[in-house]
């Protein structure tokens, strides 16, 4: 490891093992996500105090600060888990955060050594895992710092359309997909439903009418189960309604003949608008296409805000890859602080290749099945 220089000795570092200190730092946090460029809603203290008390059990609390003098310079929302019997650095905010990342003040070239050689003095971990790192994120500074061995493997797919209204994005579009998806906006635009931007006062009950909504729409097939569990709606709606009230997120809510019967929560980056999670009742989808009204209205926010990007956030399923756009990989950062993180990186580049290999094992498997069945 290189020396390090004097500004990095001028650092003073805490580290955060307490829930109530963490809950104390809200006003110096949201000071230093300012500051970050790279920062989104995943790393504000809204989003990562609220899911540490819904999800923190079982896991060691482990936020490192930077500050010079009284300022807070650099912070990374972590915590110590075991996977396999390694001791894991985990982001806070875990699989509910579609990004994960560190935060740095811009302008401060010794940052990320300085906080590089703050976490590699952290006793009690064998590697860093941040699974979900966007392009430009403070991480890859981080990375690029990091005295020991790293790896970056490719992680989510994200959509993303440019912040403009959704006629505009259509018009770019030929052909019979771009006359069937305008054919579709028509419809939405001809629909009586009545939108309204839910206010922070009002998060809490409108959450709860999106989860059951939510619900309803995946009855019968395969939801994700953790977004119907108790702790869920209580990180969202706590976390909702703090970064609704700090123009981080909008609720929007859909009426048609005076019942609720969608509701939409995006994220409010600094560059970006993101469609985070949304319930719709079954109902509307004999009238329309859901997803062009609820990215009808997304675009707008990004539009009017003047964010550049609307990003469908993780997957590249095609009800989001029709509308066009391109396609950003995301990656899974890696930083070892000891010889057995090199097992975790291994097992950690082996997985994808051993679901696909279940899955053609599986897809195998069922063909046999099928032609013993004809026999």
């Amino acid at each position: 490891m290189t020396v390090a220089t004097s500004r990095e000795r001028d650092l003073a570092i805490e580290t955060v093992t307490g829930s109530d200190r963490l809950r104390d730092l809200a006003e110096e946090w949201a000071g230093l996500h300012d500051r970050s460029r790279a920062a989104t809603p995943f790393q504000s203290h809204a989003w990562v105090s609220s899911w540490w008390e819904a999800y923190g059990h079982g896991a060691r609390l482990s936020v490192l600060l930077l500050r010079r003098g009284a300022r807070l310079v650099a912070a990374a929302p972590l915590m110590i888990v075991r996977r396999a019997g390694l001791r894991v650095l985990r982001p806070l905010g875990g699989d509910q955060s579609d990004y994960t990342d560190v935060l740095m003040e811009d302008g401060d070239e010794d940052l990320p050594a300085a906080l590089g050689r703050a976490l590699a003095d952290l006793p009690g971990w064998d590697v860093l895992d941040l699974p979900e790192v966007r392009p430009g994120a403070d991480a890859e500074r981080l990375m690029a710092a990091w005295p020991g061995r790293s790896w970056r493997l490719p992680a989510s797919t994200c959509v993303e359309l440019p912040g403009v209204p959704l006629r505009q994005v259509l018009a770019g579009l030929s052909g019979s997909r771009g006359n069937k998806l305008r054919r579709e906006l028509k419809r939405v635009d001809d629909a009586p439903i009545q939108v309204r931007d839910v206010p922070a006062a009002e998060v809490e009950p409108a959450v709860a009418r999106l989860l059951d909504l939510h619900a309803l729409q995946w009855q019968g097939r395969g939801i994700n189960v953790e977004h119907t569990r108790p702790r869920f709606h209580a990180h969202l709606s706590r976390a909702a309604r703090r970064l609704v009230a700090a123009q981080q997120a909008r609720l929007t809510e859909y009426r048609l003949d005076g019942q609720v019967v969608a509701v939409d929560l995006a994220i409010v980056g600094k560059d970006f608008v993101g469609g985070y999670l949304y319930g719709t009742h079954p109902g509307l989808r004999t009238r329309f296409d859901v997803v062009t009204l609820l990215l009808r209205t997304d675009l707008d926010i990004a539009y009017r805000l003047g964010r550049p990007t609307m990003s469908l956030l993780r997957g590249s399923e095609s009800h989001k890859t029709k509308w066009g756009g391109r396609l950003t990989v995301a990656h899974r950062l890696l930083l070892a602080r000891t010889p057995v993180a090199t097992v975790y990186a291994f097992a950690a580049r082996s997985r994808p290749a051993a679901r696909a290999l279940c899955g053609r094992v599986g897809a195998l498997d069922r063909i046999v099945r099928v032609l013993r069945r004809s026999r």
